[in-house]
């Protein structure tokens, strides 16, 4: 019998090196449009949404995993995820307190859903479009409670760039330590390793781009989005031709 293929990519070292790169992109494109470019929020999250919906058009219309759709709907879904919830803290007033308890009860319910509905939250089983749209919708979750837990976090707290890609960046090694180690349950390890790479990659995208008054290095987001960018590219063009490898979650 012909096995259905996954529709998403296995979980390795190149995947979380290319999720780290879009996330980081993610928070550098978003401040690139919004304020260097001068569109502002609405317009650049009007812009990008557009972009999103047709990125993910072109995912939905794959009957298996194809690393150029389903990376290019990565990036847009992050710089998505990231403008929604900047819309919340800039433009509505939102504190980042509940937009984040917010963002993670949608995220909570929208497992409870895929759950209930799938009884699975498998990535290594998104073979229905149904299944996929939970997987997305997840996804962008975790990329708009990524956001608003590390603005909290260094913003919010007064922790600074440097310090929380630090602390997330711990919490992310001691997951991957309870995974391999203590035997920690691999969905839930990569879920959780998902929305903390979220604040990982923009503390550290911040902390390139912006100016050196606001505690960042002062590259500026032109150049560090290019990078990324580049990063991105390269990284899709290798798991294109690279063999497949043993799922990592």
């Amino acid at each position: 019998m012909t096995q259905t293929p996954n529709r998403v990519p296995e979980v390795t070292p190149a995947f979380w090196l290319i999720k780290l790169m879009a996330v980081t992109m993610g928070e550098t494109a978003a401040d690139f449009l919004a304020l260097n470019l001068g569109l502002g929020l609405q317009v650049t999250t009007a812009l990008m949404t557009v972009g999103l919906v047709a990125m993910l058009a072109w995912q939905f219309g794959q009957r298996a995993y194809r690393p150029a759709p389903y990376w290019a709907a990565v990036v847009m879904i992050s710089v998505v995820g990231t403008l929604i919830t900047d819309n919340m803290t800039d433009a509505m007033g939102v504190p980042l307190i509940a937009s984040t308890l917010g963002f993670a009860l949608a995220l909570g319910l929208t497992f409870a859903a895929w759950f209930a509905t799938e009884r699975t939250l498998s990535i290594h089983a998104v073979f229905t479009t149904r299944r996929e749209v939970f997987y997305w919708l997840a996804i962008l979750f975790t990329f708009a409670l990524g956001t608003a837990a590390g603005d909290l976090v260094s913003e919010a707290f007064h922790v600074g760039f440097l310090a929380t890609g630090v602390l997330f960046g711990l919490i992310i090694a001691s997951l991957s330590f309870g995974y391999y180690v203590l035997r920690l349950d691999g969905i839930w390890a990569f879920w959780l390793c998902y929305i903390f790479t979220r604040p990982l990659g923009a503390s550290f995208g911040d902390l390139l781009s912006q100016p050196a008054e606001f505690g960042g290095l002062g590259l500026g987001t032109v150049v560090t989005s290019l990078c990324f960018l580049a990063v991105i590219a390269l990284t899709v063009a290798g798991m294109s031709l690279a063999p497949r490898r043993r799922p990592l979650a």
